[in-house]
């Protein structure tokens, strides 16, 4: 049942693709939803879709940027005979994003639920939540599910320094911020009193000793963020940007980059 529902819905983007559907395509009606201006930014040299370029590096699961990917929001459940990724949003941005990166390893399912409305009202958009899933064998996914403090560093430190940089890309995608608010600003947040904490430990010696660019962990109400700002931040989406395919982060990491890079031309 599974195997004839992916045909029927490769068959349909193969329909779709003769009628001049592409990711581009796809891609650039997601941004004239949100208010961006594709072809502005395109004339100033900032390609909007640049984050879909490398997506298909991703349908290996070997790769890093899934292990960073994970340790934010994706949620990985062993069940009896197989492992499910998934995904919830409310977000549109992310509604585009998740089931494209899903997609890259197999076509995932989605489920709709809608918050508790009373019947006579309409639902909205921040009342419905979106939900993407795929099935793997019990053996395809080869990160560790559970892992602590000595086991994340051991194998961060086993990565040579383009394989960090990746799975740096992964964790910003999957649980952090790009944005510029008088300096630029990374940020890869965890929930304070969750098992997910100790990366952003983890993440800030490893960064620092590897790449020289130091981060600050900064405790919220709720969850705490490691940060980088100003020439750290830059040195960082240096370093990451070409590994980043969330479509909002790639976008800011690409205009922040270019906005130094003029600065530092003009000096």
């Amino acid at each position: 049942m599974r195997d004839d529902w992916d045909d029927v819905v490769r068959q349909l983007e193969d329909l779709l693709r003769k009628m001049g559907w592409s990711e581009v395509r796809m891609c650039e009606e997601l941004w004239r939803f949100v208010g961006v201006d594709v072809d502005e930014f395109r004339m100033h040299g900032i390609e909007p879709c640049a984050w879909l370029k490398g997506l298909e590096s991703l349908r290996d699961l070997r790769r890093p940027y899934w292990f960073g990917f994970a340790m934010g929001r994706l949620v990985i459940k062993k069940l009896d005979d197989k492992i499910r990724l998934e995904l919830d949003t409310k977000d549109s941005i992310d509604a585009v994003f998740y089931p494209t990166l899903l997609k890259t390893v197999k076509m995932p399912r989605l489920d709709i639920t809608q918050g508790r409305e009373t019947p006579a009202e309409k639902p909205t958009p921040e009342s419905i939540t979106l939900s993407y899933h795929i099935d793997l064998g019990i053996n395809e996914w080869p990160w560790p599910i559970k892992l602590n403090a000595d086991e994340l560093e051991r194998i961060l430190d086993g990565f040579g320094d383009g394989e960090l940089a990746e799975f740096v890309a992964g964790a910003i995608d999957g649980g952090g911020a790009v944005w510029y608010k008088r300096t630029a600003y990374v940020g890869i947040t965890a929930c304070k009193d969750c098992p997910k904490r100790f990366i952003l430990d983890v993440l800030r010696r490893v960064i620092t000793e590897r790449f020289g660019i130091t981060g600050t962990i900064k405790s919220r109400r709720t969850k705490d963020a490691l940060v980088f700002r100003g020439k750290n931040a830059i040195k960082l989406l240096g370093r990451v940007v070409e590994h980043l395919h969330h479509p909002h982060r790639r976008l800011r990491a690409e205009l922040i980059l270019a906005y130094y890079s003029t600065q530092h031309q003009e000096e």
